[in-house]
């Protein structure tokens, strides 16, 4: 194996003329730090995985993928010079020995420069010899794309990229002076992070295409990534209150800190994409496509009070053509704006009014620092939800319902002490360590609690500890679960230290006490609301390699309703008025939509192609906004633009001021408290029956 090694690094010498562009290398404490991972890996890893052939043709696919998603760069002669590799990688990296994937990079380091240049060269030209009046088509299938086998094949690709671009930013009607010099500079930074690379970026990529193999919250992370964790996964400090991940050449939003001034300007949304970021009101927008994380996230962060702006193309849109700027005022995320809140809903049943108690809980937090110096008000979920609970008693509430959606855990210790608010006393989750020991942790004491009726309203974003909380409830009995199935994350990872940087690693798993675990399938409601969230880029079962779903031995346990009975009609009751509901007629309305776009498989290049499909969509989605008005019988639109004054709102708003949110807007938030009345006089026409 060692002649083949040598061999592609002789390729790779002649392929680097350039005497400046100087191989990458490895060094001696990444040796040491890939044969102390795979020790971690196979002995600490809960799947019990091992580094073996079979992985090894697998993390060369991966990492190859990892560097070329888009099949842009390598050719199919090199895939095949890079197969020797294949079978070999798990015996090379047990020893130290990281050649192969040095190599590797290097190829593709090498022909990442030399196009950015070629671009860069060329692209006044090459962008005044396109041609929109053809009919061809953009391909945005890349799973079915294959390698080019020539130059000319590889050229026309780029060539159908560029003039992608370009079309995008026509169609966001970029002035097309300005379309030339911003995708110059787009390139120049690109090619300027492309210098940037040393071998720390190298080992990275090469050892989590292998780690995330075993799970992907299972990562490598160099010294560098180490030390700006907080920074480069979080804007929570001083920013804007969001967590940022690469998405090929993107910046795309992961989550929203709950109650951040991000998520209270509201316009921000999970999935949508910064192409570009702007300082103040007026600054000039700088196009960060193809940046690097932790420079993007500089230029996001800033002090409490300044003003940023973002360029962003919305989940929704399959194209770029689609661009929306949001102004948010950057501020702290303040420990009180994250407590549990209450409020009470008032919804008609004919001539009664039924008061509905309401506990938004954004996050599963507490202020360990205050517990452990024995203050004795310090904030927690559980002390405020009790306080809560006890206020809206008094207030003469019929239910309540919990709304954990877009919470996405927090403290495991509060979820289990918040379900010891709702139940006698119990287990509330199982904890299988890959040692395979389980153990048990929930209420042990026996205590009084809250018995009323009780809804957990959850949704996409609903995750960790908010899905243990949810999947208690169900188990024992005490809530009815509705909205959208939840996040399912159901592992549980700890860092440990290497050489070189750190590995984080998945050890141990959640298993409800009903022994199903949340992993993956997450917590599917008794009432299924329509999801506003695309399931293939948000949820656990999104992601590559996530661990599978499985059942443990269930812990016996009381259950304190019986909803099986009711069940059926609770849901049928839920159609017939959802069905006649012009909101929710509008959310699935949206969500089909949304479906469609999705399944977009390629874009016209053709500009009058290109427009006619926006417009149609632009239609559509007028249309469902019509049909929603008349239903109210309100004012019919003639477009969606918005009008300048409601512009100047949302460039305006102030993240300081607290915005009265419209309950009569929250659909599901109604229709949830409708499900708990409808749970009040099924259970009380059942009693009545058992008499």
């Amino acid at each position: 194996m060692l002649i083949g090694t040598v061999a592609l690094f002789t390729g790779m010498l002649g392929l680097l003329s350039t005497p400046a562009w100087s191989l990458i290398e490895h060094t001696k404490t990444q040796r040491e730090s890939v044969v102390e991972m795979l020790e971690q890996l196979e002995e600490r890893h809960y799947s019990k995985l091992s580094y073996d052939d079979a992985l090894s043709s697998q993390h060369l696919d991966s990492y190859i993928d990892s560097l070329d998603p888009g099949k842009m760069f390598f050719f199919a002669d090199d895939i095949s010079e890079f197969n020797q590799y294949r079978s070999v990688m798990d015996d090379h990296l047990k020893q130290g020995k990281l050649d192969a994937g040095f190599a590797i990079f290097n190829r593709y380091h090498e022909r990442l420069r030399s196009r950015l240049e070629s671009l860069i060269d060329t692209l006044p030209q090459t962008a005044a010899a396109l041609d929109f009046s053809v009919d061809e088509n953009y391909s945005l299938d890349l799973e079915t794309r294959q390698w080019a086998k020539t130059q000319a094949q590889l050229d026309d690709r780029w060539r159908k990229q560029l003039k992608n671009q370009v079309l995008g930013l026509k169609m966001a009607k970029k002035p097309a002076e300005e379309i030339v010099p911003t995708l110059e500079k787009r390139y120049a930074a690109q090619l300027r992070n492309v210098k940037q690379y040393n071998s720390q970026d190298v080992f990275q990529i090469y050892a989590n295409a292998l780690t995330e193999l075993y799970d992907p919250h299972t990562n490598y992370l160099s010294p560098r990534t180490t030390e700006n964790f907080n920074i480069n996964m979080s804007l929570s400090l001083e920013g804007i209150g969001a967590v940022l991940q690469k998405d090929d050449e993107y910046t795309k939003i992961s989550s929203l800190v709950a109650k951040g001034p991000a998520d209270k300007q509201g316009a921000l949304q999970p999935s949508d994409r910064v192409v570009a970021v702007g300082q103040d009101l007026e600054g000039a927008m700088q196009d960060i496509i193809g940046w690097r994380l932790d420079e993007v996230v500089e230029l996001i962060r800033g002090p409490k009070g300044t003003t940023v702006r973002l360029e962003v193309i919305p989940a929704k849109s399959k194209s770029t053509d689609e661009r929306k700027t949001i102004t948010i005022v950057r501020n702290t995320v303040k420990l009180e704006e994250q407590a549990a809140q209450k409020k009470v809903l008032e919804i008609p049943q004919g001539d009664k009014i039924t008061r509905i108690g309401v506990i938004d809980v954004p996050a599963f937090y507490i202020d360990f620092d205050a517990m452990r110096r024995g203050e004795e008000n310090y904030k927690s979920t559980t002390r405020d939800v009790k306080r809560l609970l006890g206020e809206l008693e008094e207030a003469g509430v019929e239910g309540i319902i919990v709304d954990l959606r877009n919470n996405g855990g927090g403290s495991l210790q509060e979820a289990n002490e918040l379900t010891g608010l709702f139940i006698e006393y119990g287990p509330t989750v199982q904890i299988r360590h890959s040692s395979r020991r389980v153990w048990r942790d929930g209420k042990r004491l026996k205590s009084s609690y809250y018995d009323g009726p009780l809804v957990v309203l959850v949704n996409r974003l609903s995750a960790s500890a908010s899905e243990i909380f949810a999947g208690a409830m169900q188990d024992y009995e005490r809530a009815i679960v509705v909205g959208d199935r939840s996040f399912g994350k159901g592992t549980v990872q700890t860092l440990v230290p290497l050489t070189e940087g750190q590995l984080k690693i998945t050890e141990s798993k959640f298993y409800r006490i009903s022994g199903e675990s949340t992993q993956h399938r997450g917590v599917v409601p008794d009432v299924s609301f329509p999801s506003v969230f695309d399931t293939t880029e948000i949820g656990e079962s999104s992601l590559d390699h996530a661990l599978s779903w499985d059942k443990i031995s269930p812990i016996r346990h009381m259950k304190y309703d019986n909803f099986a009975p009711i069940l059926p009609d609770l849901k049928d009751l839920f159609h017939q008025r959802s069905g006649k509901n012009p909101e929710f007629i509008f959310l699935e309305d949206q969500v089909d939509l949304a479906q469609e776009t999705r399944e977009l498989k390629f874009l016209p290049l053709n500009e009058e192609a290109r427009i006619a499909l926006r417009n149609g969509q632009e239609e559509k989605a007028l249309a469902i906004e019509n049909k929603r008005r008349k239903a109210q019988g309100e004012e019919l639109l003639t477009s969606l633009e918005k009008n300048p004054e409601e512009e100047d709102a949302v460039a305006t708003h102030d993240s300081e001021i607290e915005v009265e949110e419209d309950d009569e807007t929250d659909v599901l938030l109604i229709e949830a408290g409708h499900v708990l009345i409808d749970m009040l006089l099924l259970s009380n026409e059942r009693f009545a029956l058992q008499r």
